[in-house]
């Protein structure tokens, strides 16, 4: 992921030096575990964990040996050996180099899931915040883009809040499926290497140890994190084409926050464009353009082949960091959305009271007219409104047919907005329980 995308602590997480640091941790926990049970000399243990937690590695060293040998872990362990020294002979006994990329792999997936979930955080309290205080703001719902019936704009953000609370309950299940560790050597037999080790490097790295592991860690569990990354990267553009649609000039109910000395064009100096919420959408088919590949990762030759290892080392930091920074970028919008409720009263007003023809229709036939003909009734005075810009009420009241059923005391009554607002703290009882 390009610079301009990514956000220092999730980059952090896939730099080299750390990658590097994770592969010592995990080849210095398994030498820890090997002396306590007595096949290596504890002494090499201990230093190799000191000389390699005070040695810096080097990247171009190791890049310089990996041109040479073609080979990313076998380039690590010779530089380690010349940073150690002898005692490196004891390092990487019984192991195979997907013990480490895969162990190494899952942590940082686990790392990164931890940041999401702080990063789904923020915008869930965003969320709560600003629906809370938009809870009774009046607004019109929409049915394939056209008018429907009144909603509140506090409604809509409690919508998106449920909405990332099931996105966060997913993430930690990502996480739990994808935190296991293997070393289990050559196919994965511990031929060479004693399960106690796998153990205890698992409880070290805060990891369960694989269950079963073919060499490599089953990558169906890749496959669902990264799924679940693509689900969040779909509610996250939900949310951003909805701020984009009621952003749109003549819509206007709310709008991304315009700071001071900002420009929306290089040619019209009046335009405020919704580019946060533009820039999520795209960003969105990035994190989802790692799944498909994840999905087809799960099906590897025999034991083990590297048809995966490509795929990963692209999608593992660029889905995690454009999700990260989307999330960020989400919460910050919401924090600082600018909403207009006198325009969503005047949206609202726009159709002449057609919002209440439901209420209409209902009333007629609990009146004793058929469904049918209360129906026909109901869209005749709304389609003459809806061509002539009239009003509603108005031409309901002069209806005779209408009239023969309902007073104009009745056919007022039908028109109170308060009618579409008794359950609103039902509903936020709902989704944020004794806060609703």
């Amino acid at each position: 992921m390009i610079p301009r995308y990514t956000r220092p602590e999730m980059a952090a997480i896939w730099s080299p030096e750390q990658k590097f640091r994770i592969w010592f941790e995990i080849e210095a926990a398994a030498l820890d575990a090997m002396a306590e049970i007595g096949t290596v000399p504890a002494e090499a243990a201990q230093t190799v964990r000191e000389r390699g937690e005070a040695a810096v590695f080097d990247i171009d060293r190791i890049d310089a040996i990996e041109r040479e040998t073609k080979h990313d872990v076998i380039a690590f362990l010779t530089h380690l050996a010349e940073l150690v020294g002898p005692d490196a002979r004891f390092v990487h006994q019984g192991l195979t180099s997907s013990d480490i990329l895969d162990t190494c792999f899952s942590v940082q997936l686990v790392r990164a899931a931890d940041l999401l979930t702080a990063d789904v955080d923020r915008l869930l309290a965003a969320l709560k915040a600003r629906a809370h205080e938009y809870k009774m703001t009046v607004c019109i719902g929409r049915s394939h883009a056209i008018h429907a019936e009144p909603t509140t704009f506090g409604l809509k953000l409690a919508q998106a809040y449920a909405e990332f609370v099931r996105a966060r309950r997913r993430l930690h299940a990502a996480r739990e499926e994808v935190a296991t560790a293997a070393l289990s050597g050559a196919v994965g037999t511990f031929a060479n290497v004693d399960p106690r080790v796998e153990r205890h490097v698992a409880r070290a790295l805060g990891l369960h140890p694989e269950p079963i592991s073919t060499q490599v860690i089953p990558r169906d569990r890749h496959a669902m994190y990264f799924a679940t990354l693509g689900v969040i990267a779909s509610s996250v553009e939900r949310v951003a084409t909805e701020v984009r649609h009621l952003q749109r000039t003549e819509v206007r109910e709310v709008e991304e926050f315009f700071s001071a000395g900002q420009k929306g064009s290089s040619a019209m100096p009046h335009k405020r464009n919704p580019v946060l919420s533009e820039n999520l959408t795209g960003l969105a088919r990035l994190v989802r353009a790692a799944v498909t590949p994840a999905l087809e990762n799960v099906a590897l030759w025999h034991e083990r082949d590297i048809s995966h290892s490509s795929v990963e080392r692209v999608i593992g930091p660029d889905a995690t960091i454009g999700l990260d920074f989307a999330l960020v970028r989400l919460a910050g919008m919401i924090e600082k959305l600018v909403v207009y409720p006198e325009a969503m009263q005047a949206n609202l007003d726009r159709l002449g009271g057609l919002v209440h023809s439901q209420r209409v229709l209902l009333a007629l036939t609990q009146a004793g007219v058929s469904r049918e003909d209360a129906y026909a009734l109901v869209q005749r005075n709304a389609m003459k409104v809806w061509e002539e810009d009239g009003d509603f009420l108005a031409s309901l009241t002069s209806d005779p047919e209408v009239a023969a059923a309902l007073s104009e005391a009745d056919l007022v009554a039908l028109f109170d907005l308060g009618y579409h607002l008794k359950h609103v703290d039902d509903i936020f009882h709902r989704v944020f329980g004794i806060d609703g």
